[in-house]
């Protein structure tokens, strides 16, 4: 299953959308980088660490009855990290400087988490079928 160059057009796209992203990234929910636009030479880590945090936001949001999570929003002191669910079996991991225009983080951040699990969504139906 490649859908590496497709995920890495939107990946390319966001980063138009959304000045001052430092860094973005897909995950399966295994930790594994499906995709990364970013000079971090420590995204493996942080990809599989925001599939973490996810899960706990996951397990948060129903433990306060908020129901299904799908995002999580970190501001510290250098900047922000964002993760957006990419469908069911991906993540999609944003850092940002901390100037960015937050609204426009999760808008542009929720479009692209949405539009790659599509890509991978149409990659396993296609494995699926063939």
């Amino acid at each position: 299953m490649t859908v590496e160059p497709d995920v890495l057009d939107e990946l390319a796209r966001l980063r138009a959308r959304v000045p001052r992203l430092t860094g973005a990234f897909a995950a399966g929910t295994d930790g594994r980088v499906l995709a990364g636009d970013t000079t971090d030479a420590a995204a493996a880590h942080l990809a599989a660490f925001g599939v973490d945090v996810l899960e706990a936001a996951l397990r948060l949001s129903d433990a306060a009855g908020q129901g299904l999570a799908h995002e999580f929003l970190v501001h510290g002191e250098g900047g922000y990290v964002a993760a957006y669910a990419a469908g069911p079996s991906a993540v999609l991991t944003l850092l940002a400087e901390p100037r960015v225009n937050v609204g426009r983080l999760h808008l542009e951040g929720r479009r692209s988490g949405a539009r790659i699990g599509e890509l991978l969504g149409g990659a396993l139906e296609r494995l699926e079928n063939s």
